[in-house]
């Protein structure tokens, strides 16, 4: 992935040891990760997750280009077969600068980036549910629901020691509908 990438307000490139202190600024908020597959996280562990997001060119670090200030983050990778050029996106953004449009704004670089630069047949992404914020950014992007999948996924045990299953929604946006969608808003 040709990183870093510029947009209008932020800087996406990769991950840095010395990210860990704003990293932990939002990893730490409850509200940052009540539908991710992990919990709040220690100033040691947002350590150690920076030091391991910066071998791992999955994770992009998105920064704000005015003060350099970390504000989320994105996940991408291939997704099954490499012969598919499909891609898989997910996303975390510090709670504290939601509503500011940074989410939508880094994720569609990165999707435009996928249907220009890489070739990508298909980008697909999930998410929770009752996560609505989730759900209106991948529409917001162009990306349709393909599915309601029942029972899915699961991050969480009980009392009793029983998973805890929650339903999945799958979106998706083929490179034919990225290319109407671009167009119809007079991009191109």
């Amino acid at each position: 992935m040709p990183l870093p990438l510029q947009t209008d307000r932020l800087s996406l490139r990769g991950f840095a040891a010395a990210d860990g202190p704003a990293l932990f600024g939002y990893l730490s908020q409850p509200q940052a990760v009540e539908f991710e597959p992990y919990d709040v996280c220690t100033l040691e562990e947002a350590m150690t997750l920076a030091a391991d997001r910066a071998q791992d060119p999955a994770f992009v670090a998105v920064h704000l280009r005015d003060d350099d200030r970390l504000v989320g983050n994105l996940y991408l990778a291939p997704h099954a077969h490499p012969d598919w050029a499909t891609w898989e996106m997910g996303y975390v953004f510090d709670p504290r600068e939601w509503g500011r449009g940074y989410a939508t704004e880094a994720c569609q670089a990165l999707i435009d980036l996928l249907f220009t630069e890489r070739s990508a047949h298909r980008v697909v992404a999930r998410c929770n549910p009752e996560n609505p914020r989730s759900w209106a950014l991948l529409e917001r992007l162009g990306l349709r629901r393909e599915a309601h999948l029942l029972a899915a996924a699961s991050f969480a045990m009980d009392a009793d020691g029983q998973r805890v299953w929650h339903d999945t929604y799958q979106y998706a946006q083929l490179d034919h509908e990225w290319r109407a969608d671009r167009a119809s808003r007079g991009l191109g």
